[in-house]
């Protein structure tokens, strides 16, 4: 486990790692940095017309360059990683080498209430089946990985906002 008080937050779409992670960032006045937000900056496109334009694969290749890149900057921050990153081994180890890993994990119906009008998540709108099907097909693959990828596993269901911002940024203080 790296212990430079980085906070790395992972997890399915919806489960928080955007909003937490803004939250978290001002408590321990640290920056907040998102891999999608780094990876639109650097490719002038949204994800989902990189997914569109130059498939999955690149995205993900995109990914991996932008973790390894983040593990060699001397500074404290907070990360938000898109939720299939963590799918690549290689990545998962490139985390650890960013900091505290935290998968913030969300029950379906939660996920499903906080994706329900999201309309820029590609992975949610391919194949067939309800939304709430969708999620379980995919959570099923990933959670396991998650879990296994996680320093900490955080669950993100029926918690205040609030609270649940200062638990996690007191991760970074108890392993500093």
């Amino acid at each position: 486990m790296n212990m430079n008080c980085n906070i790395v937050l992972t997890g399915f779409m919806g489960a928080g790692k955007t909003s937490l992670g803004k939250a978290v960032s001002k408590i321990l006045q640290v920056p907040f940095l998102d891999t999608d937000d780094l990876i639109v900056q650097s490719e002038g496109m949204p994800v989902s017309e990189i997914f569109r334009t130059k498939g999955e694969d690149y995205f993900r290749s995109l990914e991996t360059e932008t973790v390894r890149a983040l593990g060699d900057r001397g500074d404290r921050y907070v990360l938000s990683v898109g939720g299939g990153l963590v799918m690549r081994p290689e990545n998962r180890v490139l985390l650890h080498r960013c900091g505290l890993v935290v998968y913030l994990k969300a029950g379906i119906d939660t996920l499903a209430g906080r994706l329900a009008h999201d309309t820029k998540r590609p992975l949610l709108h391919q194949g067939e089946g309800t939304l709430e099907e969708k999620i379980a097909r995919i959570l099923a693959l990933r959670e396991p990985v998650y879990e296994e990828a996680a320093d900490v596993v955080f669950l993100n269901d029926n918690k205040p906002f609030q609270q649940a911002a200062r638990e996690i940024a007191s991760l970074a203080d108890s392993k500093a």
